[in-house]
């Protein structure tokens, strides 16, 4: 247990000390959004590129884990559908709580994976990546298109294309593409990306705190509650059913419940912002998420390593 908490301890303490530098104003209010397209576009897709097109991926269990992660969504999606009725909210509110439900904050979860299970969880958590995040890009854009409070309905080209452009998606496809040919990391491009994926978690976690909003959470509702449930207790423990059912090996178990546990991305902000959702919602579950996150991912290892 101690060596769980001390190796997520320091992945925190940066989203804490990211949120101290942006209210001191330690650093200029201008500095954080350039910080974040630095990640976004930049280091954390040079950290995907170089551990994919190096990694074995011939050992992985390519399928037990695509279905596992894969049938987490599904599943996750469907229940807040049918609770739907009860919430009693907005359509509005509701595109946003089906993005709380299933989305992830990669940024954190890579850093979990790299800090608790080495080499071979950051490996898996990048094919999570891939399979992830066009999953719930498209099915949270259509979300928004159904029940946001707007008149723009995404053509299927259209949403294909914003989501092919994804940066991280990009990356791991190229990596594993890669990998696949037998190339693996090219010389001198090869290291220069190894060097800059390393500024990436460090980067990526200060820019997470600094997008803390204390006054959205304190204006946090029974919804919000019920998200923060779902996405940090019944979404592991989901993940963590199909894993055993599947039976996945112990750290690729870690690394896909772990995923499956992770806070809501703060890219869903900006969808909901964009396509009519409830973005002040959107904020509260985002905060909320990340700072009880702080405490039950910790549990969620613990638990994992004890299965």
């Amino acid at each position: 247990m101690i060596a769980i908490l001390s190796a997520l301890l320091p992945t925190f303490a940066l989203i804490i000390l990211g949120y101290v530098l942006r209210q001191r104003r330690f650093l200029p209010d201008t500095f954080w959004p350039g910080a974040e397209k630095l990640t976004y576009f930049v280091t954390f897709p040079a950290l995907l590129f170089s551990n994919t097109a190096k990694a074995d991926l011939g050992s992985l269990p390519l399928l037990g884990i695509a279905g596992a992660m894969l049938g987490t969504i599904a599943i996750c999606t469907l229940l807040i559908l049918a609770i739907k009725p009860v919430l009693k909210v907005s359509p509005a509110a509701f595109s946003s709580l089906v993005q709380g439900a299933i989305r992830p904050n990669t940024y954190i979860g890579l850093a979990v994976a790299a800090a608790l299970l080495g080499t071979h969880g950051l490996t898996v958590t990048a094919l999570c990546v891939a399979l992830v995040v066009p999953t719930v890009n498209v099915i949270s854009v259509l979300a928004c298109a159904h029940w946001g409070d707007n008149d723009r309905t995404p053509g299927v080209l259209s949403l294909l294309r914003d989501v092919g452009k994804n940066p991280l998606l990009m990356a791991c496809v190229l990596g594993s593409l890669m990998n696949v040919i037998g190339v693996g990391l090219p010389p001198v491009i090869g290291p220069f990306l190894e060097v800059l994926g390393r500024a990436a978690l460090p980067i990526g976690l200060l820019a997470v705190g600094a997008g803390l909003d204390l006054t959205a959470a304190r204006q946090a509702g029974i919804p919000v509650g019920i998200s923060t449930i779902g996405k940090l207790a019944i979404s592991p423990a989901i993940a963590a059913g199909l894993c055993i059912a599947l039976g996945l090996p112990t750290t690729d178990m870690a690394a896909v419940v772990l995923y499956a546990a992770l806070p809501c991305s703060a890219s869903a902000y900006v969808l909901a912002r964009l396509m009519g959702g409830d973005a002040p919602m959107m904020a509260s579950i985002i905060t909320v998420h990340t700072l009880v996150a702080i405490a039950s991912m910790p549990i969620i290892a613990i638990l994992v390593h004890a299965v």
